[in-house]
């Protein structure tokens, strides 16, 4: 990621909620502790730095997963990095079951080009981008196409992981028939018009009536 904000690394940040004190430590983890007498109080992880947010080409966030569990899941933990003053922890909540939303204020992020990706890539990456960029201006790619590219880019940077749910989206993709490139498109249009083929001579040979799809 952007190097000047490894300049947070080995401090922490808290923030008092309530009976709760959470603490954000960059490119570490993010705990909470309940503040109070109670035998059993809570005290835990929300989350181990794992992989940034990206959007828009953009650096807009730190994702912190693999916490404690929760049910049948880990707790994890999204921290929003904002323009501020001061490093300081600003606000904090909870939009659904054991995913938490933490809002980071600091300095570092004030610059408009203080979050771009682009330049914290190696030459060869960057490269690799300028090609993708061509091949979208080009119309050899579409957009899908693109941001599968910029989505390895980002995996090879080191700056996203693979996840489960990056799988997930990845299989419902699949059988949404979503496609890179006309020429796959087309290659997949020509398999299925054969397998349709197939399928209606065999149909007929047990003379089973083919009743045919106007909007085919």
């Amino acid at each position: 990621g952007p190097a000047h904000l490894f300049r947070l690394a080995g401090k922490c940040f808290s923030f008092v909620e309530s009976t709760y004190k959470y603490e954000f430590c960059p490119f570490h983890n993010v705990t909470q502790h309940e503040q109070t007498f109670r035998w059993n109080a809570y005290s835990g992880i929300l989350g181990i730095w794992h992989e940034w947010e990206i959007d828009n080409n953009t650096f807009v966030g730190m994702w912190m997963r693999e916490g404690d569990s929760c049910e049948t899941k880990s707790r994890q933990t999204k921290v929003h990095l904002v323009c501020g003053k001061s490093n300081k922890l600003a606000y904090v909540s909870e939009p659904s079951t054991c995913v938490y939303s933490l809002t980071f204020e600091t300095p570092l992020v004030c610059h408009p080009h203080s979050l771009l990706v682009y330049p914290t890539l190696t030459e060869a990456l960057q490269r690799k981008w300028d090609e993708a960029e061509q091949l979208l201006y080009d119309e050899l790619i579409t957009d899908q196409g693109y941001k599968k590219i910029l989505k390895e880019i980002f995996e090879e940077a080191g700056l996203l992981k693979a996840t489960e749910e990056n799988e997930v989206e990845n299989q419902s993709k699949k059988t949404t028939l979503e496609f890179e490139t006309v020429e796959k498109c087309s290659k997949e249009y020509k398999q299925l018009s054969e397998e349709i083929k197939k399928l209606r001579i065999l149909l007929g040979q047990h003379g089973i009536a083919y009743k045919e799809n106007s909007g085919e």
